[in-house]
């Protein structure tokens, strides 16, 4: 399941990477997630109050990942932001380990250490393209992405320990809808910059379709007895090579050859991870 989810999370990526070319970043969210909410609407049902705070909750953390990471997106090559993005399992491990006593043996501690060693190649390569990992604001942004993003999965964690999937999938779409909404309302009311340019796209109809299904099979995973949050994490991040290649074939990047070796040590960090679980 986890697998199927990496897939489409990369063809996700390459379709928001594809809108952005004609709306601004919280049109994009805001219409594609009002759609996948309308998409789980048969799935709602009655829950607790307290069920319900926990969902708010979890739509601000996933609102304030998805919209830093779209910034990201729009100032960073897809290949560059994507490979960033993967590095993400390494907070979740972390914190996984502190705050649910998950424990790793030493062969997954080397692919740890290999993708980590990969976001390093990866920050010197950028430089040929004029990108300064210290001074980038796109960096800025997709590290906010992905600490919030690595709290959001971590509180996934907890939550579905007391509820069911599709009741955490069907809720927190709806309510990431609201905050989203309220966003671009309170930039109005503010007098700031609106949400962007906008026309109508059905690549967001796309969009909403992957990250439902992703974030469905995501989800009963992550309930599964005996899953491990931070192996879940690292194998859903390797949606990267999906992104990738979309960046190389259909966005015509630079610099492929470079980046291409910092994402071969990547996988192989990956890889030795999933071999030794």
């Amino acid at each position: 399941m986890t697998v199927g989810s990496a897939l489409l999370l990369g063809c996700y990526d390459i379709a928001k990477k594809q809108a952005l070319r004609r709306n601004g970043v919280l049109w994009i969210l805001l219409l594609s997630t009002a759609m996948t909410a309308l998409f789980l609407c048969p799935f709602l049902s009655g829950g607790s109050l307290e069920d319900h705070l926990k969902l708010i909750v979890k739509a601000l953390l996933v609102s304030s990942s998805w919209i830093s990471g779209l910034k990201a997106m729009k100032l960073l090559p897809l290949t560059t932001a994507s490979t960033l993005k993967a590095s993400r399992p390494m907070f979740v491990v972390i914190f996984s380990i502190i705050l649910f006593g998950e424990r790793l043996n030493p062969w997954q501690w080397a692919g740890i250490l290999m993708v980590i060693g990969a976001m390093f190649f990866l920050g010197r390569s950028s430089r040929k393209e004029g990108i300064e990992f210290t001074r980038s604001s796109g960096v800025a942004w997709m590290l906010l992405s992905i600490f919030t993003g690595s709290a959001s999965a971590l509180y996934d964690k907890y939550i579905l320990q007391s509820m069911e999937p599709m009741f955490v999938q069907s809720w927190a779409n709806l309510y990431i809808t609201a905050v989203l909404a309220l966003t671009i309302l309170a930039r109005r009311l503010a007098g700031k910059a609106g949400p962007g340019k906008f026309s109508w796209d059905w690549t967001l109809v796309l969009i909403a379709i992957l990250i439902t299904v992703s974030d469905a099979l995501y989800f009963f995973a992550v309930k599964q007895d005996g899953a491990l949050l931070s192996v879940i994490s690292m194998i859903r991040r390797s949606s990267v090579i999906i992104t990738f290649i979309g960046g190389a074939l259909i966005f015509k990047e630079h610099n492929i050859r470079d980046k291409a070796v910092d994402l071969g040590i990547l996988l192989a960090g990956l890889t030795l991870l999933l071999s030794a679980s």
